[in-house]
């Protein structure tokens, strides 16, 4: 009976987020369970061992938002070497659980710290993901993610407590009923200092380097509202953005597009993403784009507002350029009506 119990223990229901509304199961495997080989898939698919809300599903299926996948105990496919998952210590529990900054019966707030993984990908052997049982804080179920930031971004990430408050954060981050605000310290500054940047996006490929890049043929709708907030002698300016849309590196592709790339972005900006004349602090190659604030609709009703400080290494950069952070700069940015 214990034996039977540890090998339940170690299936997942992971919720499809709006990011990966409509691709293929097989495809969503690929992506968050990249241990997983094809025929694995197929073959787990086929002996009822994956399911999409509790219901047979055929490794071609495609999977929509909010839907739950039953995730079972993999083995790692035979071709190559697949790290095994991260020993959740005590100390990175104790980390993670530090980083939370809301917590009631449904739903968790992070301020996710920059470098940290969402999900597992090729060559990630360290993910929030993988260390959710951290975030328990006594509930039966793991929280679930409902969203993503990339793993360089740092802010505000919402998790859901329960499988119904997943589907509905889920339902408002696909029907767009959330706010997002991020700050950003970019290279040069915008002309003009306030605006709206619609350009579509779609993958382009410059050598071995695939990324996002204007695509007004084939690519997807992408919208950012963008203001400058501060400047410092147009060498730098302190940005504030709220994307519409949530396309892939949206905010990274559509400052770059201006001409000012976000600072340590290297992949989209190259060399103008750094200031090689400034002080040591700004020679940081890490990327200064950070989740600040987020309004959504709460599973429970009512709004639910959440903003996370600054990460450190953007904390030493404002400082450096003269940038004061003051609270509530933000909030006229804010203009959903429930």
């Amino acid at each position: 009976m214990s034996e039977v119990n540890e090998t339940q223990s170690k299936v997942r229901i992971v919720t499809v987020t709006a990011d990966d509304d409509g691709i293929r199961l097989d495809r969503w495997f690929a992506r968050h369970v990249p241990e997983c080989g094809r025929g694995q898939i197929e073959k787990l698919c086929r002996t009822g061992q994956v399911r999409l809300d509790g219901k047979r599903v055929k490794a071609g299926d495609r999977v929509a938002a909010g839907q739950a996948v039953r995730v079972p105990p993999v083995t790692p496919k035979p071709e190559g070497f697949v790290k095994a998952p991260p020993v959740l210590t005590e100390a990175r529990a104790a980390q993670l659980r530090a980083c939370v900054i809301h917590k009631d019966a449904e739903v968790l707030v992070l301020d996710k710290p920059a470098g940290l993984a969402v999900q597992g990908g090729s060559g990630m052997d360290t993910h929030l993901d993988a260390m959710m049982d951290a975030l328990r804080f006594g509930a039966p179920e793991r929280p679930r993610l409902v969203h993503r930031l990339d793993k360089d971004t740092s802010g505000v990430l919402v998790l859901a407590r329960t499988r119904k408050a997943a589907q509905a954060l889920t339902a408002a981050f696909r029907e767009r009923r959330t706010q997002k605000l991020y700050w950003a310290v970019v290279a040069g500054v915008p002309q003009p200092r306030q605006g709206r940047i619609d350009a579509p996006l779609g993958k382009v490929r410059h050598g071995s380097v695939e990324k996002m890049g204007i695509d007004d043929d084939d690519g997807k709708n992408a919208v950012t509202d963008f203001r400058v907030v501060d400047e410092v002698r147009k060498r730098a300016a302190w940005v504030a953005m709220m994307p519409r849309t949530g396309r892939t590196h949206q905010l990274r592709a559509h400052m770059a597009h201006l001409g000012t790339p976000i600072l340590g972005d290297g992949k989209y900006g190259g060399r103008a993403a750094f200031l090689p004349e400034a002080e040591d602090v700004l020679k940081i190659k890490q990327l200064h784009l950070h989740a600040r604030a987020i309004v959504v609709a709460h599973p429970s009703g009512g709004v639910l507002r959440v903003a996370a400080p600054l990460p450190p290494h953007m904390v030493k950069t404002f400082s450096e350029l003269g940038f004061e952070e003051v609270l509530g700069r933000d909030e006229p940015m804010f203009d959903l009506d429930y």
